[in-house]
This record gives C-alpha cells, sequence and structure tokens, in this order.
C-alpha cells in the first residue's frame, strides 16, 4: 500500500496539481479581503469573515475541486492502456482503489489547511483585534474534510467509470448547484450529500453538537453516503473490463 501511494504521489508531482489546489483558497482570500463587515450578531470579525467565505468555498469550489482532483488523479491511466499496465503489476484492484481514495482525502485536507490560513491572512491584513477562535475553526475545516467523505469516493468512481475528463466534472456540477436552494431548506437540506461541506462549517451552528450538524445527520447522512459511494466504487472497480 505504501509503495502504491508513493507511486500515485510521483504521478500527482507530474499533474501541476499544485494550481488546483491553491484555487479555492484564493478565492476565499479575495472574499475575505472584500467582505462587507457591516453584518452584526456574529461573536467576533473572524466568525463573520469565516461565514462569508463559506458561501462560496464550502457551497461550490470545495465540491467542484473535488471533482477535479479525482480526474486529474485517473488521467494517467485513462491514456494508452494505462489500467492494463497499473494492474499487470503485483497489486490488487481493492489496494490501487483504496490507495487513490487515501491520496485524494490528504490533498482535500491540504486545500483545509490552506484554506484556514488564508482566514488567517485576511485577519492578520484586515487588522482583527479579536482572538483567533482555533476551538471553533478546527471543528468547522476537519468538519468540512468529514464531510467530502462521500464525494470524494462518488467522484473517485465516476472518473475510474469515465474516460473523459469533463465527464465526471459534469456530474458533480449537476448534483453541486442544487445545494445552494438545499442548505435553505430545512426538508432537503440536512439530507443532501452536496450540502453537508458548508453544513458542518458552518460556524453559526450548535457549538455542542460535533461539527455543529447533530450526530445522527453526520452518522446517516455522510456515513450513509459514504458508504454506498465508496463500496459502489470499490465494486465496479473491481469487475471493470480494462
Amino acid at each position: 500500500m505504501l509503495a502504491l501511494l508513493q507511486t500515485e504521489w510521483f504521478k500527482l508531482q507530474k499533474s501541476n496539481i499544485l494550481p488546483i489546489l491553491l484555487v479555492g483558497p484564493l478565492v476565499g482570500l479575495l472574499i475575505g479581503l472584500t467582505a462587507n463587515m457591516g453584518i452584526s450578531g456574529v461573536p467576533n470579525e473572524w466568525h463573520l469573515t469565516f461565514m462569508m467565505m463559506n458561501l462560496t468555498y464550502a457551497l461550490l469550489f470545495l465540491p467542484l475541486i473535488l471533482g477535479v482532483l479525482a480526474s486529474v488523479i485517473c488521467r494517467y491511466e485513462h491514456q494508452a492502456g494505462g489500467w492494463k499496465q497499473l494492474l499487470a503489476l503485483p497489486v490488487t484492484r481493492g489496494r490501487v482503489f483504496v490507495a487513490k481514495y487515501l491520496l485524494l482525502m490528504l490533498l482535500v485536507m491540504i486545500i483545509q489547511l490552506l484554506y484556514l490560513g488564508s482566514l488567517y491572512a485576511v485577519g492578520v491584513i484586515q487588522g482583527f483585534t479579536d482572538p483567533f477562535p482555533i476551538d471553533i475553526l478546527w471543528k468547522s475545516i476537519f468538519g468540512g474534510w468529514v464531510a467530502t467523505l462521500p464525494l470524494v469516493a462518488l467522484q473517485l468512481w465516476m472518473s475510474i467509470w469515465f474516460k473523459s475528463f469533463a465527464a465526471p466534472f459534469a456530474v458533480n456540477v449537476v448534483f453541486t448547484l442544487p445545494a445552494i436552494l438545499a442548505v435553505n431548506s430545512e426538508r432537503f437540506g440536512p439530507f443532501y450529500p452536496w450540502a453537508q461541506p458548508f453544513s458542518m462549517m458552518y460556524v453559526g451552528g450548535s457549538t455542542n453538537d460535533v461539527f455543529f450538524v447533530p450526530w445522527d445527520q453526520l452518522l446517516t447522512v455522510v456515513g450513509g453516503s459514504f458508504l454506498l459511494f465508496f463500496i459502489g466504487g470499490y465494486v465496479y472497480f473491481n469487475r471493470k473490463a480494462v
């Protein structure tokens, strides 16, 4: 497994992955620097800025970037019989799938940490005087990462399925855009997987709950959809003709 992870990481280094990792945090930085600070009713300046940055980052850019990353990590295998060459090695298909999934989740964590850094940069540039609420923000950053578990599994499944780079991204766009409406719905929002990154990064939620969402929502929506998409992708890859 370690050798597989090293191989996948080496291929990513040849894919100019850095701009993809930076686009979300940079957009968040731009929004934070241009945000209107005249809104009241939040604990401090950090919370307000973070909430405004999340409206674009967690709702749109984070879910969309997942599709791009998944397509990139499968790009070499879709070229010139790459799947046959990879699976001809003494590795199982299951380990290949898990290795790609773990690497994708590592990349998402890097993006989340860069996003946290962009928030801190906004505070420094704007001269925030309130204390940095790390005890709240770590729950938001880590919670957003947890919320991407099922989405990464689905995007990896789609990227293995389709040879085209654009097809998995198009599928992701189709399901990401309705999240803008879903988060405003008390009926559908808590059960829509693409709305979970925003919900779990929303610092205005109850701080008594884990990641600002109830346990039942975390386990049923995030956990349930993760099992569905991960097992579906895993089974499909093991049966895929190459």
